[in-house]
């Protein structure tokens, strides 16, 4: 009780600092759990409130942001030739990663629960809880070298637009991590596109340009040098040939051989390849989804019917064969991009996502089966998960509505 009562000591006067209690508040109800409930016998009562709710999505996503520290950092020394085994060199790529990862996920938060705050003290009320899931999610649907000010325009116009405009969490139409990716790419599409932008720390990724360290990686040199190990090497440069490509890139311009040509697909299942923060890493994603299953939190329907939808799409564009891309195995579509983290925790969103099961069923097919079609057809952007999502978030009321319509018309006739 030592903390509790901490807790109730410092609470700000809510008229006198409404802005500091409302912070105060979003503490302490991360910290605990309501000491009110629904009255009434027909309301179930116990401790899992929408804040204990995301917190399931976050610990889920922790397996994508330990691995995605990391090869921020493998992708790095990879470019420098330097450390090339994915383990060798670990506490470098590690720190590297770090150092990259930190500023990035707190700017988002920062940015993203202040403005929450600020919306909550006008309006009175607690602060809502679903920017928990997104300040989360943000970060590992980046650029590791994303400029930290287009990320504050981004989250701020997400939050905003896509959520304080229509009346916070539970109001908003799309799915605000995604908003802000999109915000980025449709604002500033050289920042999150072509070759350059999945490797950070370099002015440019090409031949013969030298690593960009700054005081951070010097305290990590202090520290490593204490302890004997190998420290950061400025004056190293990009070995010859390294282009940072993704798979998908490659996959445009000359299909799946030219993928294989520079990674194996062990490299691509277990996400030793360039690309976003967190969606790298199949297996560990494809656990933060089973996390989310068996906890109820994310809807296996979903998950399970964009699959299906995604796997016709591409086979379909198997049979036509029109462009190298379309001629990519339908199975090795899966190998590459970040279809398994937005099937996991973007398409699963149950603020944006069709709420009906029949509606779930539908509008999870939808997503993949339009994904693949933009992520193969469209030559300017080579993923399609993002684009489909938003457009499915738009129709989701809509086939949630079809659906209610349908099963009481056939109720009606059976009566």
């Amino acid at each position: 009780m030592g903390l509790l009562d901490f807790f109730k000591k410092i609470e700000p006067d809510k008229k006198k600092s409404p802005v500091l209690h409302t912070l105060f508040d979003a503490v302490f109800t991360f910290a605990y759990s309501p000491d009110s409930v629904t009255k009434g016998g027909v309301h179930v009562r116990d401790g899992m409130d929408l804040k204990r709710t995301m917190i399931h999505v976050v610990i889920a996503m922790q397996f994508c942001y330990l691995f995605g520290t990391y090869n921020i950092g493998h992708q790095h020394f990879i470019a420098l030739g330097e450390h090339v085994g994915f383990l060798e060199g670990f506490h470098l790529k590690l720190a590297y990663g770090l150092i990259k990862l930190l500023p990035i996920f707190i700017v988002s938060n920062v940015i993203g629960l202040g403005i929450e705050i600020y919306f909550a003290a006008k309006k009175g009320h607690s602060v809502e809880e679903g920017f928990l899931v997104s300040g989360a999610l943000i970060p590992l649907i980046m650029p590791p070298d994303i400029p930290m000010w287009i990320l504050i325009v981004s989250v701020a116009f997400a939050v905003i637009i896509g959520k304080e405009a229509f009346g916070g969490t539970g109001m908003n139409i799309w799915n605000i991590a995604l908003l802000a990716r999109v915000f980025v790419f449709f604002a500033y599409p050289t920042t999150i596109s072509g070759d350059e932008v999945w490797v950070s720390g370099f002015e440019k990724v090409a031949e013969g340009f030298s690593p960009e360290y700054g005081w951070a990686h010097g305290l990590f040199d202090t520290l490593f040098g204490w302890m004997g190990l190998t420290t950061f090497n400025p004056g190293a440069s990009i070995v010859d040939g390294f282009t940072g490509a993704t798979p998908l890139s490659l996959a445009t311009k000359g299909g799946w051989e030219a993928v294989t040509q520079v990674y194996t697909e062990g490299q691509m299942w277990w996400g030793a390849i360039p690309g976003s923060i967190g969606e790298t890493s199949k297996p560990l994603i494809i656990i933060g989804a089973l996390i989310l299953v068996a906890t109820g939190v994310g809807s296996w329907r979903i998950m399970l019917s964009m699959l299906i939808g995604a796997v016709v799409m591409a086979m379909l564009l198997n049979a036509w064969g029109a462009t190298p891309f379309m001629t990519v195995p339908w199975y090795a579509q899966f190998y590459m991009g970040s279809f398994f983290f937005a099937m996991a925790f973007m398409a699963t969103d149950p603020v944006t996502a069709s709420s009906t099961n029949i509606g779930k069923w539908i509008y999870g097919f939808l997503i993949g089966f339009i994904g693949m079609i933009v992520r193969v057809m469209n030559p300017a952007y080579p993923e399609g998960w993002m684009l489909a999502i938003l457009f499915l978030n738009t129709f989701a009321p809509l086939i949630d509505h079809y659906v209610l319509e349908a099963n009481m018309k056939k109720r009606l006739q059976s009566a």
